[in-house]
């Protein structure tokens, strides 16, 4: 029996029409990969950049751009409407940061946003704003066609009938999304639209048009065509869409296939899964495996990370490790790992990774006592590069510490784990990540983890402080008692340790970043990764200013010391000569 794949006519088409920029974006991703085609399915996306803000164009090209990237390379065992909603919280929190950079209200990264997604025999939709989901049945005999507005426009009406937006991407740290599905058909079609085209062509119009045996690319043309001469004012976009072909499976029982993947079993050197021979067992723990894996097809060398069967009944921790994957994807930086897309189905759960050849930097640490500065601050610098690309990402480390850390033989640091990271704009946005015990590690994670709050990027800024600290001083810049501390009192008990008192090569200034980077108030601590690298590369006039009050204050205290000596001794002289005379 042949299987029936997927197969999707589309096209899409923007044009700038009055205005002397085009705001407006649309774009069709079909994918040639028959497993993307399967797991994956068909995207159309169109999006308007708000035009009263800054960065509409801006704002609309990023939202289709990311959606349709990173849509592709979310896990196989994610459901559309999860993995939609995920892109597009962290797309949200994204452009309302770049939003808030704006002085002038009212000026920002906005933009609508309406996509659909068909996969298998289902079309899944996503809107916010005024852009518009129109659906048509396939014709069947007796029947009125009928274009069906799948989205509602996110508009309020305040005065003399002007729509206002009150929905739009980028617009609050909150996102409201409208989410749904449509069972397909062979022969149905989909059109998606800016407001642009259906706010000057009537829907018995669009209608005509999407019925036509045009191809869908002169469907599009025509129906931008037609808006012009209706007299529209503003920027002209239209995604048209066919389906050709549908999988014979339902899509129930192909998200049950997907989703319910079994764990792997505990591996040893010689058993294959999915064409990858285990060569080497690297790490085991109670949380995970990490092997080393050859692919058969190709002979390249990878590392496959298994999930514990600890946690098979585990619902957070199973989602928790098919994220890990899904954030691995997103970035692409020297000093991160790899993660490597797999385009065969997966019988069962687990990721690949690049093998990064190399020791831990704790190793490194113990045998480079004192370091070369300008070997460690380098190693400090490619870490710091690493964090800024999850910081990029919308994503917090959290769990930053040597041992996950890797230096390679010509001394790149690599970052080899991100098992706790926290994506903001998720579902844990404005409420902290739930700690079992602590997904950090103590000597090195911000005590505010501990208490319960979520110190987002400060928290990594915390760590790699405490990890530059330890580089230069083979110490913790609170001392070993920080393992021991439970409660904020713990915390209060706690003095930081001078960096020079370790290795007298430390200056005032670069002990003062690093004390800066571990305060435990919040307030006082760095914002950023790149303002604790500044003042770790520069020094900063305000530490060097401490160290004039400092020496000024130590010799003010000599001198009073001498002065109340002086005194003291003086008092003594007279109450013994005062005690001779009365004597005599």
């Amino acid at each position: 029996m042949t299987y029936a794949q997927l197969s999707v006519d589309a096209a899409h088409r923007s044009v700038a029409g009055r205005k002397p920029v085009n705001e407006d974006c649309a774009g069709v991703f079909l994918p040639q990969d028959e497993h993307y085609l399967e797991n994956k399915g068909v995207a159309l996306v169109i999006a308007d950049g708000v035009s009263s803000a800054e960065a509409g164009k801006e704002a609309s090209e990023t939202a289709v751009a990311r959606f349709i990237e990173e849509y592709y390379h979310t896990p196989d065992t994610w459901s559309v409407a999860h993995a939609g909603e995920k892109i597009l919280n962290t797309v949200n929190l994204r452009l309302y940061r770049k939003s808030h950079e704006f002085t002038t209200e009212g000026k920002g990264y906005l933009t609508t946003f309406s996509s659909l997604i068909i996969k298998s025999q289902t079309a899944h939709f996503f809107h916010v704003g005024d852009s518009r989901v129109y659906y048509l049945a396939k014709k069947k005999n007796g029947e009125k066609p009928e274009l069906k507005q799948l989205s509602r426009d996110h508009t309020a009406f305040i005065e003399h009938n002007h729509a206002t937006l009150v929905r739009a991407i980028g617009m609050d740290n909150r996102l409201n999304i409208d989410y749904g599905r449509q069972p397909i058909c062979v022969g149905d079609r989909f059109l998606l639209t800016t407001d642009g085209v259906h706010d000057f062509v009537d829907a018995e119009t669009l209608l005509k048009f999407m019925q036509s045996d045009a191809s869908t690319k002169d469907i599009c043309d025509q129906i931008i065509e037609h808006a012009k001469a209706s007299g529209s004012d503003d920027n002209i976009s239209a995604v048209v869409a066919k389906i050709e072909s549908l999988p014979d499976e339902s899509l129930d029982d192909y998200s049950i296939k997907l989703t319910r993947l079994p764990f792997p079993p505990d591996l040893s050197i010689g058993m294959k899964v999915d064409g990858y021979e285990v060569k080497k067992v690297l790490f085991a723990s109670a949380r995970s495996q990490l092997y080393l894996v050859e692919d058969e097809q190709s002979a390249a060398t990878y590392v496959m990370k298994t999930p514990s069967h600890n946690y098979e009944d585990d619902i957070s921790y199973i989602d928790r490790f098919i994220q890990e994957e899904w954030i691995g994807l997103r970035i692409h930086n020297a000093n991160v790992v790899r993660v490597i897309q797999s385009n065969r189905n997966k019988t069962c759960l687990y990721y690949l990774m690049e093998y990064v050849e190399g020791v831990g930097l704790n190793d490194w640490i113990d045998a480079n006592q004192p370091p070369n500065p300008k070997r460690a601050i380098t190693i400090v610098k490619q870490i710091a590069k690493g964090l800024e690309a999850f910081h990029s990402n919308e994503a917090i480390h959290q769990d930053l510490r040597p041992a996950n850390i890797l230096i390679t033989a010509d001394e790149k640091a690599v970052i080899v784990d991100f098992g706790s990271v926290y994506v903001a704009g998720l579902a844990e946005l404005q409420r902290p990540l739930e700690h079992q015990g602590a997904l950090g590690t103590a000597s090195y994670s911000d005590p505010l983890y501990l208490m319960g709050e979520n110190p987002g990027i400060k928290g990594d800024v915390y760590a790699l402080a405490t990890i530059t600290y330890e580089i230069f001083t083979g110490h913790l810049p609170y001392g070993q008692e920080v393992e021991e501390c439970r409660t904020a009192f713990d915390y209060d008990r706690l003095r930081y340790c001078d960096a020079a008192g370790f290795n007298p090569v430390i200056p005032q200034w670069f002990d003062g970043a690093l004390k800066k980077g571990v305060s435990f108030n919040l307030e006082d601590r760095y914002g950023s990764i790149p303002a604790l690298v500044k003042d770790l590369t520069q020094p900063n006039p305000i530490f060097l200013r401490m160290d004039v009050v400092t020496e000024k204050q130590a010799s003010s205290l000599v001198f009073w010391k001498l002065l109340s000596g002086f005194w003291f001794f003086t008092f003594l002289v007279l109450i013994y000569l005062f005690s001779l005379t009365n004597a005599s």
